[in-house]
């Protein structure tokens, strides 16, 4: 007789074991009950949160049915996918319908926070496996009825208590908390200062000799702002920019009291006492949750800009922003608005027209209206950029039936922290030209990631007929909002914010003070005429006595400048921008041209990246530019940019530990005769290392890269090769070499080379 268990039989008494075994770990209803009301609570509490910050600025009815129409929503939602959940037979059906109804709620809670899009699913996941253990195990331990638990359940569901009750206090201790201090990169500017001259002028940002005055001007029937109601100071027809908008929904309209055909044109004026005409200067904010208002906060530059006789307006365009309510938890945004913004910025500036013609009003005769100046902040920072192009235009360039005809002289325009692309004329870049600009970014800006105002920056052109300037700063520490007093270290609302590192930020005060130095600076160089501020801008460390201490990364180039190399005229890497010039490379590891990347998106425009590596090639590697005959003398300026490419110069080099060291190389010049004279780069600075902003409370939460490049200006004045070699004719130059013979590898981008004669 064969005795032996055949394979049929053999699985089915091993599957009855093993089901009689697992049944003894696996929990109750009781259970299953509390793991259901853990989600829906833990859920729950986090959507109160996001709806006293979404909806409640909007009042206690718009709080109460954005709360409960979230949770409707949600529950809804689980019920549709129900199904789903069935054939995954995940048990039971209510915890099956309230994970699913809490996904969503837990996610819009955290929809701003898309840089740190890892952040916020480890964060969604860690809540519901936290609420799901901490429910089921009290239920488990503490409920009454229900079926009788062994002590190994009983066990199973204390160690789960204990886990989820951990993963809940360090889980709040993590979020609630500001964040982690970080030891600050080396300053590489600051390791070679010492032939830095600070500016022998005031400091800018100290108030100046008029007394000054407020006043407001509005429709006078602004129903949420009492400032621009019926107590208004000059009244204001509103205009119509239906045309222009798309998406008004009749919420934005019954919260505000108006639609688009009928938009005030509201706004908080600081100007001197005295006779005048003073230069006019607007600010504009940017979008932001539309119930908190905006255009209070740059009242410290308003301020500070009369003192030193200019007229500052802070303009009123809360109407155009953000609203959870208005726009149906951003379902249906208001679309497409930035052009309105410039274009409502220009009907602003006809009505300063009428005021400056028309006595009897205070601003008669005391507008200068051939110096006008634009400072714009995050969309608003764009916006000033298309109204200074619109002013030039006959007619909207999407829509010809929509005229401008403005003509107004705006020659002078700041960005703080731009957007740019979100309006885009015949769906191109923006261009504009004979402009001075400034764009100031934080290296921590947590709304507007990346440095985008460097493309328009980029974009600035320069016919020669007029003397203009640009100029970048880029600013480590420096953050979105606290450039808005009002919007302060938050760059979002509700809990999103609870991903984000506050303590790598600077005070809010030092990046006031950065504000009042670099845009009073430039609007005394723009429109009081004092040149001598440019130097600011071509190198911070000579107004260190003014600004705050950190790493401040600047680009500058100004009308007078010939580019001689700008990298964008084909794709030949031996030719250059002007003519006659030739360039070529030996003993490079990496030289290619390049559109330069950046955390996201790109630059727009290229560059040429060169590497070296001493352990690959025994002779220096070297780049140089051969010239033409150039104007040159003593006196003339070579300037070109440079940014760390943070990349290994050969394929199987290690990547660079942290913190990495400043890049020098030297500069080689040399003239007809052969007279060569050398000075290193760190004659002028070290090149800093790629600044990482790590605005998340962890690393691994980044969506998006943590540096990108940033390029930084050099100046060497040719008369200081003489100190090398007297013999040295600048008159006659006809090479300019960089040796990359100071540090061991790397990898530098450089761009626009060219001469101030």
């Amino acid at each position: 007789m064969n005795t032996t268990m055949t394979p049929e039989h053999e699985p089915a008494g091993f599957r009855h074991t093993l089901r009689r075994f697992l049944a003894r770990f696996r929990p109750g209803p009781r259970a299953w009950r509390g793991a259901t009301w853990g989600v829906i609570l833990a859920a729950a509490l986090l959507w109160i949160v996001m709806s006293a910050y979404a909806f409640g600025p909007a009042g206690l009815l718009a709080f109460v049915l954005g709360l409960f129409g979230g949770l409707l929503a949600a529950a809804l939602l689980g019920g549709l996918v129900l199904l789903i959940g069935a054939l995954l037979r995940i048990p039971p059906l209510h915890y099956r319908w309230a994970l699913i109804g809490a996904l969503p709620l837990l996610l819009l809670s955290y929809m701003l926070a898309i840089t740190v899009a890892f952040g916020v699913i480890a964060v969604v996941l860690g809540v519901l496996v936290v609420s799901t253990l901490v429910g089921a195990g009290v239920a488990a331990l503490v409920g009454v009825g229900g079926q009788r638990l062994t002590r190994l359940q009983r066990g199973l569901a204390l160690i789960g208590l204990v886990v989820g009750l951990m993963g809940l206090v360090g889980g709040a201790v993590l979020l609630l908390i500001d964040g982690f201090p970080r030891t600050p990169p080396i300053n590489a500017a600051a390791q070679s200062s010492g032939n830095v001259i600070p500016l022998a002028l005031p400091d800018p940002s100290q108030p100046g000799p008029y007394r000054v005055q407020t006043l407001f001007y509005g429709s006078g029937e602004d129903r949420r702002r009492p400032e621009y109601g019926p107590g208004v100071d000059l009244r204001t027809m509103p205009v119509d920019g239906s045309a222009l908008l798309t998406g008004w929904s009749s919420l934005r309209s019954e919260y505000w009291g108006f639609g688009p055909e009928a938009l005030p044109r509201n706004g908080r004026v600081w100007y001197p006492e005295g006779d005048g005409p003073f230069p006019l200067v607007i600010l504009l904010h940017g979008n932001h949750p539309m119930e908190d208002y905006s255009d209070a906060g740059y009242a410290y530059l308003g301020e500070l800009f009369a003192s030193r006789g200019l007229i500052a307006a802070s303009l009123d365009q809360n109407f155009f922003n953000l609203s959870m309510s208005a726009d149906l938890i951003l379902v249906s945004p208001l679309q497409s608005e930035n052009d309105a913004r410039a274009w409502l910025l220009l009907e602003h500036l006809r009505q300063w027209q009428a005021w400056h013609t028309t006595p009897g009003n205070p601003f008669y005769g005391k507008v200068d209206l051939d110096a006008i100046g634009l400072i714009g902040h995050s969309r608003g920072g764009e916006a000033v950029a298309i109204a200074a192009a619109f002013s030039r235009l006959a007619h909207h360039p999407d829509d010809a039936s929509v005229p401008l005809n403005y003509d107004f002289d705006i020659r002078v325009v700041a960005a703080i922290a731009p957007v740019d692309g979100q309006y885009m004329p015949g769906n191109r870049r923006l261009p504009l030209e004979d402009v001075d600009y400034l764009v100031l970014h934080g290296a921590h800006d947590m709304d507007v990631i990346t440095f985008m105002g460097a493309r328009q920056y980029a974009r600035i052109a320069f016919s020669g007929e007029q003397e203009r300037f640009k100029a970048a700063l880029y600013i480590y520490g420096a953050n979105h909002g606290q450039f808005n007093s009002d919007w302060g270290r938050q760059d979002f609302f509700g809990p999103s914010m609870q991903l984000f590192n506050l303590r790598t930020l600077m005070p809010g005060a030092d990046q006031e003070q950065i504000a009042r130095v670099a845009l009073s600076a430039f609007l005394e160089a723009t429109l009081h005429g004092e040149a001598g501020y440019r130097d600011l801008f071509r190198d911070p460390r000579t107004a260190a006595a003014w600004l705050p201490d950190t790493i401040y990364l600047s680009q500058y180039q100004d009308s007078a400048t010939v580019r001689v190399a700008a990298f964008e005229e084909d794709i030949d890497l031996t030719t250059a921008t002007l003519p006659g010039a030739t360039l070529r490379g030996e003993n490079l590891t990496i030289w290619r041209e390049q559109v330069v990347p950046l955390k996201r998106g790109d630059l727009e425009s290229s560059a040429v990246y060169l590497g070296w590596d001493h352990a690959a090639t025994e002779a220096a590697a070297h780049y140089t530019l051969s010239l033409p005959e150039l104007p040159l003398g003593p006196e003339s300026v070579l300037s070109f940019s440079l940014a760390d490419a943070d990349e290994p110069p050969t394929p199987d080099a290690p990547r660079a530990q942290e913190p990495r060291a400043p890049l020098d190389l030297t500069l080689e010049l040399r003239d007809d005769a052969g007279n060569a004279a050398r000075l290193p780069l760190s004659h002028y600075a070290l090149l800093q290392p790629q600044l990482r902003g790590r605005i998340a409370k962890a690393d691994f939460m980044h969506a998006l890269p943590l540096s990108e490049a940033v390029l930084q200006t050099f100046v060497f004045r040719l008369g200081d090769f003489a100190a090398d070699n007297p013999a040295l004719n600048p008159a006659a130059l006809r090479e300019v070499r960089f040796v990359f013979d100071r540090s061991p590898a790397g990898v530098v981008i450089l761009d626009e080379i060219g001469f101030r004669p």
